[in-house]
């Protein structure tokens, strides 16, 4: 049995800032637009997008230094899955993160328009960020990645992938 891993504590601060930058970039964008907001409230924006990315790069090295432990007890496929999804999701944070800053040099004209192309990159990356929150809780609940850390029987995905053997059933 290992120690308390770190990852699963980790990912919740980029996937839970991912949640709300679209709705923020869309407010602060059309303020932006509209004329009621100037630049400098856009580095709320980036500011938060960039805790994402940030947050999703630490939390990706925290899922790869916890990978050997937890594959003891899950097919390395799955893990690969997951790995891959988190991949396209810090991709999807730093482009938006790039858009944003792009936003803050763009003259009057074309900061509402590059702020609103943000909103719709925050929002993809928060569809990344559902992708991968799913598969790692799928990891978790569904497949028993914990086991690895409480010393559990592994759940259905498990390297030994559970028995099919109800309580009762014969040796025969």
């Amino acid at each position: 049995m290992q120690g308390i891993p770190l990852h699963p504590a980790l990912v919740h601060i980029p996937l839970g800032i991912a949640l709300i930058m679209p709705l923020l970039a869309a407010v602060i964008g059309v303020a932006l637009l509209k004329g009621w907001a100037t630049k400098p409230m856009w580095l709320v924006v980036v500011g938060l997008q960039a805790i994402v990315l940030v947050g999703g790069l630490v939390a990706m090295n925290t899922g790869e230094d916890e990978e050997e432990v937890v594959e003891k007890v899950l097919d390395e496929k799955l893990i690969k899955e997951h790995e891959e999804r988190a991949e396209a999701f810090v991709w999807g944070a730093g482009i938006t993160l790039a858009l944003g800053v792009v936003t803050l040099v763009l003259g009057p004209q074309q900061v509402g328009i590059a702020a609103m192309v943000t909103t719709l990159a925050a929002l993809v990356t928060l569809g990344l960020g559902y992708r991968v929150g799913h598969s790692g809780g799928e990891l978790v609940f569904k497949h028993g990645a914990a086991s690895a850390y409480t010393g559990a029987a592994a759940g259905a995905g498990g390297v030994g992938g559970g028995s099919s053997k109800l309580p009762g059933d014969d040796d025969d």
